[in-house]
């Protein structure tokens, strides 16, 4: 079986050099690791010490920082080496303040894993949530280097619970320590043999919580605000902005909107613009601009959507109406808001113990939508109830992080 792995990665990787010639994405993909054991040479000498973390992509990341930061601080003289499998994780991130080294992880080939092991030559490894590349586990395993799983997940539909998932099954003997984020993970690794499975949870609650610690003001937006309710749309998507532009205008004029759509292209901002009929400001026209007296404000860059969420009084998080579903609504839980999602979250644990607990409400149509921003804006122990629910929810699931550090150090 470990044969056809092989195969079908060299095979793969034949066909995407091929796709990348109509691909930019894939073109990403392919260019991206062309170079990577010549930086690896360049930027890492035989008597460096270093400590390896793989990420599949930025949600990972985000997800394995905290555990970045305290392997920092815990191990200033190594150098971190931080590496991505997809473009839309590295190309984000390759200018990241806390790996010394950030590359794309090349293919999975036998000749790869040995190549990149002995350039790095880690002192630990640490993969997060998922992605196991069979080949450098092994190497892993041969060469004897301690290698952790954090923020782990385990669902039945992987291979290693099914009948002829033997191969992939073995290749979680590479691993020292499981740090899993649920219960059912916990039983579900232990079903299959391996006891050596911590029940730590999930380092974004960390991650996110660390957030209440840093500067989070904007002065543009305390301006636009004006201490008024303020409803923050966050990651929004057309879908999710053909209910909103209808609530937005017919709202009472009291009421403030900061919208940062998933998407900045200067076509759908336009369209997301032409269709609201309140004064409406871009952030890339704000400058001269009396903010006080606009009753929308659209976001259209980046990075700034965590500390707008510190604004709010109400939070929509968008992607509910889509594939593969919402976007990240701990950011603005942790700051003890109400959250309102559309009806896609089945496939993230946060949200349905959010919407289970009452922090988090599900909407489908606009008339949902209009009801329950009515009921939040009109009853402030309704508001402060929810608000409080979310909030409390982040520290009760806060500590991932140090129950990692305390197992491995």
């Amino acid at each position: 079986m470990l044969f056809l792995y092989n195969l079908v990665v060299l095979i793969t990787g034949f066909f995407l050099k091929i796709v990348a010639l109509f691909s930019p994405k894939i073109k990403l993909f392919v260019d991206g690791r062309k170079n990577v054991f010549t930086v690896l040479q360049e930027e890492i000498k035989r008597d460096d010490k270093t400590i390896w973390f793989h990420s599949a992509s930025l949600g990972e990341y985000e997800q394995g920082l905290p555990v970045i930061e305290k392997i920092k601080e815990k191990y200033p003289t190594h150098k971190i080496i931080l590496t991505f499998f997809s473009p839309s994780g590295y190309e984000v991130r390759k200018n990241n303040n806390f790996a010394d080294v950030t590359i794309y992880l090349p293919l999975d080939t036998k000749n790869n894993a040995k190549k990149f092991l002995k350039l790095v030559h880690p002192e630990l490894v640490f993969f997060i949530k998922y992605e196991f590349w069979l080949n450098y586990l092994k190497e892993l395993k041969n060469l004897k280097i301690p290698t952790y799983l954090i923020s782990g997940i385990f669902r039945d539909n992987q291979m290693f619970f099914k009948w002829y998932g033997g191969f992939y099954r073995k290749a979680l003997e590479t691993f020292t320590y499981f740090f899993v984020q649920n219960k059912n993970s916990k039983v579900k690794i232990e079903s299959i043999g391996f006891h050596n499975v911590i029940l730590s949870g999930d380092t974004r609650f960390d991650r996110v919580n660390a957030i209440l610690d840093r500067d989070n003001s904007l002065d543009f937006i305390e301006t636009f605000k004006n201490d008024q309710p303020t409803i923050v749309i966050g990651s929004s998507w057309p879908k999710d902005e053909t209910l909103l532009t209808d609530y937005i205008n017919q709202a009472p004029a009291t009421v403030k909107f900061i919208i940062a759509p998933h998407n900045i292209k200067s076509e759908q901002i336009e369209n997301l613009k032409n269709g609201i009929t309140k004064k409406t400001v871009l952030f890339s026209e704000k400058d001269n601009k009396n903010l006080v007296d606009y009753t929308v404000f659209i976001i259209d860059t980046v990075g700034l959507l965590t500390k707008i969420y510190s604004y709010g009084t109400i939070a929509y998080v968008g992607g509910g109406f889509g594939n593969p579903g919402i976007h990240n609504i701990l950011e603005p839980a942790t700051f003890g808001i109400p959250i309102i999602i559309g009806p896609n979250y089945s496939k993230f644990a946060e949200a349905i113990e959010l919407v289970n607990i009452g922090g988090c409400i599900v909407i489908s149509n606009k008339k949902q939508l209009k009801q329950t921003f009515d009921r939040l804006l009109s009853d402030k122990d309704f508001l402060n109830k929810k608000g409080e629910i979310c909030k409390s929810y982040i520290q009760e699931n806060k500590g991932a992080t140090n129950a990692i550090l305390d197992a491995i150090l």
